[in-house]
């Protein structure tokens, strides 16, 4: 907020500046000032400098927002760019700046106006554009800079699996879920991990909620992302950006992950689709989970417990050591024993899988 009054005040001093050499040039080109119209001219420069700071003063919030829009844009697109590729760039860049300069002393005798300037700019730019591409895309060609750089560029061959690692950006509901830490101790997840300072603040106003539940459940996420970074040999991140301009922490997880490239870690259902509409690549443990459960087919046989009844009439209900939902029919007769049951059919649902099942003896009668 102080560096944003700061730039705006600077704004605002331009502009004024601004207003006054204009006000200043249009009035030298039409009248002279003399005692009669020093009062006029004076009240001129106040109004002119007035407007001019006024209008920046205005436009600065858009003008900020889009500098700084900017910024983080060049930052993700230096962030993948090698450092040699970088080095040599910016030496490719200083000679090409160099060959124009030599070229532009001879176009600015050109005795047509304006066209001096205008071929000296192309120069410019064309000479810059040429010395960036050349020392950039012809690194093998330049036997004397690849002897400089062979050391850099060997250990870039040497990390490129770590140049090719994707960030997982852990949203608050995973860390308090706590799966997540047994996940990456398999080590079916690799890092980094990215932990945002917004998904940090929202576990600590949890954390320090008067309702007991809430608190618990803040308590454990804080104790989850400890284990994570002490206990596994994993690379864990915190990562300061806030995009203040985002009120909704779900919004602002998703602008994070576009702007570093990652993929979200969550099991929220309505996160996981908003995510997929605006194409940011997401991980749900909960789809994970269910991908591992195990097979099983129609036909197969398995001893379970039926627990309570069913939704429907006569139906138990009885679960596998995964939690999976066992339906038997006409199980309810059967609540608290162990019984042989035949699988009939299996539902893959968004919320998990369902086995649908009949007692074994029922089978055996029927066939």
């Amino acid at each position: 907020m102080v560096i944003n009054r700061i730039v705006k005040g600077i704004l605002s001093v331009l502009g004024a500046l601004s207003g006054l050499l204009l006000y200043l040039f249009i009035t030298n080109n039409i009248l002279t000032v003399t005692k009669d119209n020093f009062l006029t001219y004076g009240i001129g420069i106040i109004i002119s400098s007035f407007i001019g700071g006024g209008i920046l003063f205005l436009l600065s919030p858009w003008l900020i927002n889009k500098a700084r829009d900017m910024a983080n844009w060049i930052e993700s697109e230096l962030a993948n760019v090698p450092i040699t590729n970088i080095a040599l760039g910016s030496i490719g860049l200083i000679i090409g700046l160099i060959i124009a300069y030599l070229i532009s002393q001879l176009t600015n005798n050109i005795p047509i106006p304006f066209v001096g300037t205008i071929v000296s700019t192309v120069v410019y730019i064309f000479m810059a554009y040429l010395g960036v591409n050349i020392a950039t895309k012809k690194i093998e060609e330049l036997p004397n800079l690849q002897a400089v750089f062979k050391k850099n560029t060997s250990k870039e061959k040497g990390d490129k699996k770590d140049i090719k690692e994707c960030p997982k950006i852990l949203d608050t509901s995973v860390i308090i879920d706590g799966r997540i830490a047994d996940i990456c101790r398999t080590g079916f997840v690799e890092g980094p991990l990215v932990i945002p300072e917004f998904v940090l603040e929202e576990l600590r106003h949890i954390a320090d909620s008067s309702i007991t539940i809430k608190r618990n459940r803040g308590r454990r996420g804080l104790d989850i992302l400890n284990k994570i970074q002490k206990e596994l040999d994993i690379e864990v991140r915190i990562d300061s950006k806030t995009f203040d301009d985002v009120p909704e922490v779900d919004t602002k997880l998703l602008k994070l992950a576009q702007f570093l490239q990652g993929k979200v870690v969550t099991n929220d259902y309505n996160l996981n689709k908003v995510a997929e509409f605006q194409g940011v690549p997401v991980l749900n443990i909960n789809e994970l989970a269910n991908a591992v459960k195990p097979v099983v087919l129609p036909g197969e046989e398995m001893l379970v417990q039926v627990i309570k009844d069913g939704k429907e009439s006569g139906q138990g209900l009885a679960y596998l050591d995964d939690g999976t939902m066992i339906v038997v029919e006409s199980g309810k007769k059967y609540i608290g024993q162990n019984i042989d049951v035949m699988v009939t059919s299996v539902l893959q649902t968004a919320a998990g899988r369902m086995i649908f099942a009949k007692p074994k003896s029922m089978v055996d009668k029927t066939a």
